[in-house]
Order: C-alpha cells, then sequence, then structure tokens
C-alpha cells in the first residue's frame, strides 16, 4: 500500500511539474505561490522571535538600546561586529553573499536557486546584527530569507525553473508583507524590485503568498501597524511649490546615502573580519552620543511623526545615521538597508516639516505628514521602485488623501537620483560593483517565462543506427516527425523521418531484400547533434544551450537511476522557440 500510494505521489509529482512549464499553468502556480507565502511567513516569525525576545527580555522592547548606559552603547555593537566578523572570516566567500542583492543574482542569473547555506548566514547573521544594534535593518534580511524559503521549496519539489522565479518572487512578497504588515506593498516590491516586471501570471501567485504572510503575521504579532499614524493630509495647495522642493531635497539626500552604501568595492581587499569589526566599533562610538543611531529607530521616527524632536537633533541624528548606516553595509554586514532608508527619509521629512512650518508661519501640514513623504520619497528614490513606494505609504496610513502629494514628491526624488545615478536602484549599482550583472530584455524575459514541454514535441521515435528494410517501415508507421539515433557511448542525433521515408521509396535492391541494412547515420538529408537538457530548464536555457553547442535541436531527459541511457521525454528544436517568441 505504502508502495502504491508513493508511485501515485511521484506521478502527481510529476504531472505537476510539466503543467507547470505551460504559460497557463496559474492554478497550480498559485497553489505553489501560497505555499511559498506560508512557509516565508514562518521563517520571518521564527526570524522575529529570534530577534526580538531577547531584546524585549533585557531591555523591555526591541528598539530601546536608548536606554543603555554609554559604555553598553559602545560595547554592544562593537562585541557584536565582532562576533559576526570573525564567524564571516571562517566561511568560504561564496555563501557570504546574502541580502537583496542576491536574491536578484540568483533570479535573474541562476533561475532563482538559493543556496541553503547563504540562507542559514543570512538567519543567524541577521539575528546577531539586530541583536547587537547595529545600524540596519531588519527588511534586507527578511527579503533574502523569504525568498530562500521559496526557493527550497521549489527545489525540493523539482519545479520547473519558469516556475521558480514566481515561487522566490512569492516568497519575497510574502516576507514583506510579514515585515510591514503591507500586503499590498509586498507584492509591487515583488514585482517591482525583484522581478522587475508585471503579468498576471507574477501577481495573482504573489498576491496570495502576501495575504498568506501579512495573516500569519498578524496572528503572531497582532493587527497593530509598524508605525501608528493618524490621519494626516496637505493643508493647502500653496504648499505644493514647497513640496517640489522638498523632492528635490530629498533626492539630494538620497543620492548621498546611496553613495555611501557604494564605497564598499573601495575596502573590499580588507579582510571581512576587520571591515565589519571596524564598521562596529565606529557604531558604537557615535552611539555613546547620539544613541538613535541603533536599531531600527521606529520610536524616533515615532517621536518624529508627534514633532517632539528639536530640529538640531534631527539633524544631528540624519547626519549620524547616514554615516554609520553607509559605513556598516559598505563594510559587508549582511544586513538590511530598506529600514535605515525609510529611518533616514523620515527625519529629512520631520526636519523638512520644520522648514514649512517656518515658511508658512505655522499653517503648514502636520508634521507627521511631512515624515510620511519623506519615508515615501526616499524610499522609492534609493530603490528606484516610486509604486512601492507608494503603496507603502498608503498602506501604513490607511488614507488616500496622501498619495497626491506623495506622488508629486516621490516622482522629483526619484527623477534626481536618475539624473546623477541612472536608472538603476542601490541593489543593482552594488552588484555591478561586485561585477555580477543582471542582464534583460525582451526576448529572455519572455523565454525565461516557459517551460522547455511548452514547445517540446513527442512526435519522435528512438532507433538504433542500423536496421533493416522492414524494420525501417514498422519505425514510420505511426507518422512520427523526427527518429533519434540513441546507442550507448555515443552521442544522440536527431534525423527527419521524412527523409528516412524518401530514402524507402528508391531503397536499392540488396535494401529491399534484406541483405544490407541500413546505416541511419549515413541517410542522405541533416542530422543534427542532440545534446540533453534538464526537464526544469527553461525554453531560454534550451536556447542558449543550442548557441553553446552550435545545433539546432536539444532532447528533454530524465535520468533514471541506475538506468544505462536516459529517458528522451521530448524534442525542442530551434524552429520551435523562434516561432515561440515571435508569434
Amino acid at each position: 500500500m505504502d508502495k502504491t500510494l508513493s508511485a501515485r505521489l511521484r506521478r502527481r509529482l510529476s504531472d505537476l511539474r510539466r503543467q507547470l512549464s505551460y504559460l497557463n499553468a496559474l492554478p497550480q502556480l498559485t497553489i505553489l505561490g501560497t505555499l511559498a507565502g506560508i512557509a516565508a511567513a514562518c521563517v520571518i516569525i521564527a526570524f522575529r522571535f529570534a530577534m526580538d525576545a531577547p531584546l524585549i527580555a533585557w531591555l523591555g522592547s526591541a528598539d530601546g538600546f536608548e536606554s543603555l548606559s554609554q559604555l553598553e552603547r559602545f560595547l554592544l555593537p562593537a562585541a557584536g561586529a565582532l562576533v559576526i566578523g570573525v564567524g564571516l572570516q571562517l566561511l568560504p566567500d561564496r555563501i557570504l553573499k546574502v541580502g537583496v542583492g542576491h536574491v536578484l543574482d540568483r533570479i535573474h542569473n541562476h533561475q532563482g536557486h538559493l543556496p541553503w547555506p547563504n540562507f542559514l548566514v543570512q538567519f543567524v547573521a541577521g539575528v546577531t546584527l539586530l541583536m547587537s544594534g547595529q545600524s540596519v535593518g531588519r527588511e534586507g534580511p527578511a527579503v533574502h530569507l523569504g525568498a530562500g524559503a521559496g526557493s527550497l521549496l521549489g527545489q525540493a519539489l523539482k519545479i520547473p525553473n519558469n516556475s521558480m522565479r514566481v515561487v522566490v518572487a512569492a516568497g519575497v512578497g510574502a516576507a514583506i508583507s510579514a515585515a510591514f504588515n503591507t500586503p499590498l506593498a509586498g507584492v509591487v516590491f515583488a514585482m517591482e524590485v525583484v522581478l522587475m516586471e508585471y503579468s498576471i501570471a507574477g501577481f495573482i501567485p504573489i498576491i496570495m503568498a502576501s495575504f498568506a504572510g501579512s495573516l500569519l503575521s498578524q496572528v503572531a504579532f497582532g493587527t497593530a501597524p509598524v508605525f501608528t499614524v493618524h490621519t494626516v493630509s496637505l493643508a493647502a495647495l500653496s504648499e505644493l511649490p514647497y513640496l517640489m522642493l522638498a523632492g528635490v531635497a530629498i533626492g539630494l539626500v538620497a543620492i548621498t546615502y546611496s553613495y555611501l552604501l557604494t564605497l564598499g568595492h573601495r575596502v573590499s581587499q580588507v579582510p571581512v573580519s576587520v571591515r565589519v569589526t571596524l564598521a562596529g566599533i565606529f557604531t558604537g562610538g557615535v552611539a555613546v552620543f547620539v544613541p538613535q543611531v541603533l536599531g531600527m529607530g521606529y520610536d524616533t521616527l515615532a517621536q518624529s511623526m508627534e514633532g517632539n524632536i528639536a530640529i538640531k537633533l534631527l539633524l544631528v541624528i540624519l547626519v549620524c545615521k547616514l554615516l554609520t548606516t553607509g559605513v556598516s553595509i559598505s563594510a559587508g554586514m549582511p544586513g538590511g538597508l530598506i529600514g535605515p532608508t525609510i529611518f533616514i527619509g523620515g527625519l529629512v521629512g520631520a526636519a523638512l516639516g520644520v522648514g514649512s512650518a517656518w515658511i508658512h508661519d505655522g499653517d503648514a501640514s502636520d508634521p507627521g505628514f511631512y515624515v510620511l513623504l519623506g519615508m515615501a520619497a526616499t524610499l522609492g528614490s534609493v530603490l528606484n521602485a516610486p509604486l512601492t513606494a507608494l503603496i507603502t505609504i498608503l498602506e501604513l496610513t490607511a488614507n488616500p488623501n496622501i498619495i497626491f502629494p506623495s506622488m508629486l514628491v516621490v516622482v522629483i526624488s526619484c527623477l534626481c537620483t536618475r539624473i546623477f545615478m541612472g536608472d538603476k536602484g542601490i541593489f543593482l549599482i552594488m552588484l555591478k560593483q561586485q561585477g555580477r550583472r543582471i542582464k534583460s530584455s525582451g526576448l529572455t524575459s519572455e523565454l525565461s517565462r516557459v517551460g522547455v514541454f511548452q514547445v517540446a514535441t513527442t512526435s519522435f521515435v528512438r532507433s538504433r543506427g542500423k536496421l533493416d528494410y522492414d524494420q525501417a517501415r514498422a519505425l514510420l508507421e505511426d507518422k512520427p516527425t523526427w527518429i533519434v539515433l540513441a546507442e550507448l557511448d555515443k552521442p544522440k542525433r536527431l534525423i527527419k523521418a521524412a527523409d528516412l521515408a524518401k530514402f524507402l521509396e528508391s531503397a536499392p535492391e540488396k535494401i529491399l531484400t534484406l541483405e544490407e541494412e541500413i546505416d541511419l547515420q549515413e541517410l542522405p538529408g541533416d542530422q543534427t547533434l542532440l545534446p540533453p537538457i534538464h526537464e526544469q530548464a527553461t525554453l531560454l536555457e534550451a536556447h542558449l544551450l543550442m548557441k553553446t553547442e552550435s545545433t539546432d535541436a536539444v532532447y528533454v531527459q530524465n535520468p533514471r537511476p541506475f538506468a544505462l541511457e536516459t529517458e528522451v521525454m521530448g524534442i525542442v528544436t530551434r524552429e520551435a522557440v523562434t516561432n515561440y517568441y515571435s508569434v
């Protein structure tokens, strides 16, 4: 009974994998996306508990570093950085790649396959960094952990690579949703920043994943938003000119911040243990005098929304946070930059709110209004993700009135960063500095969305190299399109069945009388070398393999344990691939 059940399960999984190769496999992909969202949410919940529980027990809150003495504020980040630095130094370089940039690289250059050792490094290092109050965020590690959960699920099920990209993005959407309790922003972030495309086949699975992430997060941590924001709106249209200047100011801060984040390539030759330890000592030294730079700083943002922080202190915290985060990320700390980006943007907005109150003689919009504008505009311009920023601000405030002025400020700040930094977000810029590029075009995107079974033909027969006339006639009885020449210890070759049929019409007498065998390798007509490709491959992989092997066809293989030969599951030709994307 167990063997029968196991066999049925294997057949169901095999059918599922084949179905997922097709472009219209939306129901199956939605189920997988939901499962990826559940897995990602469970990982993020465990991550947050591992990080928050010790801090709450010690400090009374997960962000209560200001209550520490000056000596403790120095020793905590310095000691934490030392532990992380030494630990990273002992690990191979290949598993030190973590964060959002790593996720982008694996999705676009490695078919969405994320290694599990990097996943573990991100979890442990992220928890340690955040517990020790480093000037980094939890959202970046959350993206990697969510993507890793989706990828590991897909790898366990051996799903096709065209579906793997969506499942990984679904994990990302669930992670952002669980971290911020912003399900729609999680969806848009996954599409705009991670997949860098919008499609129905991607939207629906990611929506379900994000829903699952938000649901489980609310069960674990409650329904309270990350920020408690009272209703804010634009006080008067007369503030619009000032908002335009504010967009420019935010854009300049975003450019400065991005520049600091990209200094890491200049110190990449310094041992990671030295870099990370020095960054922790620097953060600790600053925290002695400005404790607000430690941790995520959400309590400081809450105070700035109420207008309870003086302008001089706001500017001091802003400059110190820019420096500590820039140094920490550039040094190679495996933490996130999304949280600090929001924090910095909020402080910039708070400072601009003070300026607006002075210019408009107290009749300006609420301080919280400007804090939210700064958060959205800085996030959008640094990540080159304006839609993600707008959706995030909408969900955080539950106030549609904030969207109208936010659109103006976000667009202006994004234009500023594009003028000086190009149309790439911070993650792509940092990847480029590391020698890793994201290559994407209309053709590659189209071919990567579907698996090889989308165009693979099963109209073929297998044959050995030599056979007599009667065997040849029997070979053509079912009118196949192709004949696969398959002999042990020899490369497979592909010939047209029509070439054999034409030869048989005028076969020599010795062939007709069965005195001689037909050597299919000597048959008139074109013959194609037939290299194998795995059943999880996309059309893009098949296209690249044909280009590399200088051939016009590949066969989809299904390796069988202990078998002398692999099973031929289908034939993919260059013509079929060309016809697919030319339609």
